[in-house]
């Protein structure tokens, strides 16, 4: 009998013949995703006066099934942005590779840069000293570049009709140094604001941000733990809430520093009280 793993469910050749796979088509068009089958919940992100708090959980669902519990869904680009991914995960690790070689591609050529820069200046004036930071080398792809360069990319796909099935927020500093975050979907359709959620996320999430929130002077008044917070409590909202989330997240603080990120982290002080005033939770008494 064949074990082989890919004769199973195949009828046995030496009873009803060798396989006749001459009727596939082998010239027709290449398809990718069509409909997400594993996805990813919300991602939320809230601007602070110093910078951006983005977070997602780490769950991957196969349909309606809780299937994959540790998916990273926080994606750290060139040490200066945070990339958070929800929708199809296939397409998220698609878009994750593609993100890897960019910024290979940007590090060499900054490299490149830098070091020709550093000739001319020493070459001309030996006492003259650099300004640039690690975190943020002069020419590098910052926040505001790579949003752009994200909704171009997705947009080139729908009109390909081969769309990416991922809503993207991008979160981390703009040419100016200024905290940066914003949105683009499967569509092309990018916006910016002080906060922002996708999925569950937009009508469960973003009504907690806004009372903090609301405007952009409203986000620079807060502190970084501010944000935390929020972020934190807007995560424990969801767990409550959607069906397809998680209690464990990551969680990524982006300032002029660089990038903090925490994937491990857990709910704390969770509460179900709140259930027992739902009608039909629990047993129910007449």
């Amino acid at each position: 009998m064949d074990h082989r793993p890919q004769a199973w469910g195949r009828p046995r050749d030496d009873v009803y013949g060798a396989y006749d796979g001459s009727y596939f088509q082998n010239s027709g068009p290449k398809f990718a995703t069509q409909s997400p089958v594993v996805t990813g919940t919300s991602v939320i992100a809230i601007k602070f006066k110093d910078g951006v708090v983005i977070a997602a959980d780490n769950l991957a669902s196969y349909g309606s099934l809780a299937r994959f519990t540790n998916v990273k869904r926080l994606r750290v680009f060139l040490d200066t942005t945070v990339v958070g991914f929800g929708g199809d995960v296939s397409d998220m690790q698609y878009l994750d590779r593609h993100l890897n070689e960019l910024a290979i591609d940007e590090s060499y050529e900054n490299d490149t840069t830098e070091t020709a820069a550093a000739t001319t200046t020493s070459s001309s004036d030996p006492s003259s000293t650099s300004t640039q930071t690690p975190n943020n080398p002069a020419g590098s792809l910052n926040a505001a570049n790579l949003h752009k360069y994200l909704q171009k990319l997705l947009y080139r796909r729908r009109n390909d009709f081969d769309p990416l099935w991922n809503h993207i927020l991008v979160a981390g500093l703009d040419a100016s140094s200024k905290p940066f975050l914003a949105s683009v979907d499967l569509r092309g359709t990018a916006f910016t604001s002080p906060s922002l959620a996708t999925g569950f996320g937009a009508a469960l999430a973003q009504p907690i941000m806004r009372r903090y929130a609301a405007t952009e002077e409203d986000a620079a008044k807060l502190t970084r733990e501010q944000a935390v917070d929020i972020i934190k409590e807007c995560m424990k909202v969801l767990f409550y809430r959607d069906a397809r989330s998680l209690d464990k997240y990551s969680i990524a603080v982006v300032t002029k520093d660089g990038v903090e990120l925490k994937e491990e982290e857990q709910l704390e002080k969770q509460s179900w009280a709140f259930a027992e005033r739902i009608h039909g939770y629990g047993t129910q008494t007449v």
